[in-house]
């Protein structure tokens, strides 16, 4: 239980971007700014993977529409992030604290990563690309201010988490209609495509 509300602030922040979530919770394992790291999450391959990951994830994550296509991929990978840190953080492999762990941060970035996916494809119904950038800047801080926080008041650093969480959840409610708009463009660009390709296909008869 004493792990509890950094298990559910990590979840939350993996739906958002997992890899700065390891980077960040690895570093001060390694520093000794936290003592409830596991080491798993200290090691220097784990951290070099986790970085990569993190610069590749912050180039993808400000440009438009590959920013949507980064989401879905993650749509499984960032879930799976938060129950494999919430299960290392409860630590006592195999014990129940430890699949409620992984429970509480897979189903918290879920939500998390639905919230953002959600809100990334209400500001790529927006022709400008600004928007894109501003968002994306704002989130790597949000995450890396909340689990920085987190380190040394966990509960708080939940309590924003969760509210923060709730927030993008009515966000995303209200911006249902630019959700859909841009839905229906992508699926308009892939059928453009697609009738182009068949009209490549076919050589002119004379």
């Amino acid at each position: 239980m004493s792990v509890l509300p950094l298990v559910f602030t990590s979840g939350w922040a993996s739906g958002i971007n997992a890899y700065a979530v390891v980077l960040l919770l690895g570093v001060f394992g390694t520093t000794g700014l936290s003592d409830e790291v596991p080491g798993a999450l200290q090691r220097t391959d784990v951290l070099v993977v986790a970085a990569v990951l993190f610069l590749c994830e912050v180039v993808a994550d400000k440009i438009p529409y590959v920013d949507s296509v980064w989401d879905t991929v993650h749509t499984v990978v960032r879930p799976v992030a938060g129950a494999v840190v919430a299960a290392l953080l409860a630590g006592e492999s195999g014990s129940l604290p430890e699949i409620a762990a992984a429970a509480v941060g897979g189903s918290t970035a879920l939500m998390s990563h639905l919230v953002k996916a959600g809100t990334r494809m209400a500001v790529n119904s927006s022709p400008e690309p600004f928007s894109n950038v501003v968002v994306s800047i704002a989130e790597d801080l949000g995450v890396a201010g909340i689990v920085t926080f987190a380190i040394f008041h966990p509960v708080v650093a939940a309590v924003i988490a969760g509210a923060l969480l709730l927030a993008g959840i009515v966000a995303v409610a209200f911006l249902a209609s630019r959700i859909r708009r841009f839905l229906r463009r992508r699926a308009q660009r892939r059928e453009e495509r697609r009738m182009a390709g068949t009209a490549g296909s076919h050589w002119p008869t004379e």
